[in-house]
């Protein structure tokens, strides 16, 4: 794209945009832009920031770091350039070990990996699948490790990054600097790159 569908509202444009910037300083360092192209109409904004957080509150075994990497896999899967960085950003962040998010590919075999997350991982994949692919097969081996309320934040995570892939990439909201180096670091090897999100 020659240029974002939406510029993104400057930051101090008005009270809600500043107490959001304040939230995401703290979560990914910056705010990201897609939240300023929600603010053109601030009550979309508001609806995201409280889904944002009601999914990525850890209420059952999820940490962050888990929740991080498997919107990560959601993102590359919906093919979300923007998104898979901001995941993996985040990831790191909340404690995701390097080790793991280089070989997150690796899953299935990599035995940084307990089964639990690899029922996680097959989900969130076949979840964010178009068309969905979650079947009785999937569905059983992620009962086999996580309770009901665990499911429901795995596929909130996933739901919430279907969201913003579908947001960022038909915006082609322009990827930050911050998101975009750990995207070098930990995605161009697999072939990573900022996509239409370069400016």
């Amino acid at each position: 794209m020659k240029r974002p569908l939406v510029y993104p509202l400057d930051r101090n444009s008005n009270k809600e945009a500043r107490e959001m910037a304040d939230f995401y300083e703290e979560t990914l360092g910056f705010t990201p832009n897609s939240l300023f192209t929600m603010m053109h109409r601030p009550r979309i904004a508001k609806a995201f920031l409280e889904m944002n957080q009601a999914v990525m509150e850890n209420k059952g075994r999820l940490t962050s770091s888990l929740k991080r990497q498997l919107a990560y896999l959601a993102s590359m899967t919906a093919g979300c350039r923007y998104c898979e960085a901001h995941a993996v950003r985040a990831a790191v962040r909340y404690g995701s070990d390097e080790d793991e998010l280089n070989h997150i590919w690796e899953y299935k075999t990599y035995p940084a990996f307990s089964d639990a997350e690899r029922a996680v991982f097959d989900f969130a994949i076949a979840a964010a699948s178009v068309p969905n692919a979650v079947d009785d097969a999937l569905s059983e081996k992620l009962r086999q490790y996580w309770d009901e309320g665990e499911i429901v934040e795995i596929l909130g995570v996933v739901a919430l990054f279907g969201y913003l892939n579908r947001w960022n990439d038909s915006m082609g909201t322009q990827l930050e600097e911050p998101a975009a180096e750990d995207g070098d670091t930990y995605l161009s090897a697999k072939g990573w790159s900022r996509g239409k999100h370069a400016y």
